[in-house]
């Protein structure tokens, strides 16, 4: 991990921590962002509490609705920044490490339901997939270094016997790189809008959004950086499906995404570096050529030192990191003097603005 921290803090001008969930697949055909409620920004909601917990602060409004089967594989696309389908950067940057979450929820119409309303069960979930404790599910999105080929995409079936109508789906990722305490926690989330056919039944046991977690659940409170032999992944069970097997390797290995396939669109760079939030752009355009299904691709990682963080040097005059952005770090050139928040180090190499 030092030395990806290293690489990423010298490349700094173009790399951005924050990210969104904004394209869908069905299948492995590509859907675009024709029905997902992109949000404001690329920042994250750090308040469990907030209307905002549910489908992200404000999102745009959409009109479309995609339409799935039970037992359809339906895949979310997350990305640093607005249209940036590319596989050369990380999907989520920094070393925000931490879970993934699905949740659905039925709907009477899902273009205009309010996702903080709406009652949410879990269909999919993914912690600490191996008996090695440095790695996430979100390095299943990154596949760092020679594996970079999942390039942000989390698979997950549809319940088989859930009742047709119309659903919200709630994609979501928490950061835990400085979870150690409360309000620490980064939760990146998105709604999409589809229609579920079918002939099913099920009605699911629910949560609710806010109200499904706490800030001091074991596993938003949490500390990262200490020796983990388990993790307790936030919300309630999956739907429909077992918990799954730890794997007894220390990288399990699956069939990987098809990145030749994968549609491009030129990244929106961030002046100064760090992890400015950003606004996002109009929806992309499916692509019309189905790729194979995509999986997880292990990342090879190492856990951080604990040696203490120097603190760091002065910001040139008149330049401030934005709230979530870096702030310092081995390598880091940029500013290191906060707009707002505090300069946190997590690491050696990141140091991060929270708020104070």
């Amino acid at each position: 991990m030092f030395k990806k921290l290293l690489i990423a803090a010298t490349l700094a001008a173009t790399v951005a921590a924050h990210a969104t969930f904004q394209e869908l697949w069905i299948n492995g055909v590509d859907q675009g962002s024709s029905c997902v409620r992109l949000p404001q920004s690329n920042s994250p909601v750090t308040s469990v509490t907030t209307t905002d917990i549910a489908c992200n602060a404000s999102p745009h409004s959409s009109d479309g609705v995609c339409s799935v089967l039970p037992g359809d594989q339906v895949t979310v696309e997350m990305h640093q920044q607005p249209n940036d389908r590319s596989c050369a950067n990380e999907a989520i940057g920094g070393d925000h490490y931490g879970p993934i979450n699905i949740y659905m929820a039925k709907v009477d119409d899902a273009t205009t339901a309010v996702g903080s309303d709406a009652a949410w069960f879990k269909v999919s979930e993914m912690g600490l997939p191996s008996s090695n404790p440095d790695y996430w599910a979100t390095g299943a999105l990154n596949s760092r270094g020679s594996c970079r080929d999942n390039c942000g995409h989390f698979t997950f079936t549809v319940p088989s016997d859930i009742a047709p109508g119309n659903y919200l789906i709630r994609a979501e990722v928490i950061a835990l790189h400085v979870a150690s305490s409360v309000g620490g926690a980064q939760f990146y989330m998105s709604c999409y809008q589809v229609s579920v056919g079918g002939s099913g039944s099920a009605s699911p046991p629910t949560v609710s959004f806010p109200g499904a977690y706490s800030a001091e659940d074991p596993g938003i409170l949490i500390n990262i950086y200490t020796q983990l032999n388990s993790y307790d992944i936030p919300g309630p069970a999956p739907y429909g499906t077992t918990s799954p097997t730890v794997a007894a390797t220390p990288w399990p290995t699956t069939a990987t995404w098809n990145t030749a396939l994968q549609p491009s669109t030129v990244p929106t760079q961030v002046p100064g570096g760090g992890a400015a939030p950003t606004s996002p752009a109009s929806p992309s355009k499916p692509s019309t050529t189905p790729v194979t299904t995509p999986a997880t691709t292990p990342v090879t990682t190492s856990r951080p030192s604990t040696t203490p963080v120097s603190a760091p040097s002065p910001s040139p005059t008149g330049q401030t990191a934005s709230l979530y952005g870096q702030c310092g770090g081995i390598g880091w050139t940029g500013p290191t003097v906060c707009a707002s928040g505090t300069c946190v180090a997590t690491n050696s190499y990141y140091s991060q603005c929270v708020p104070s």
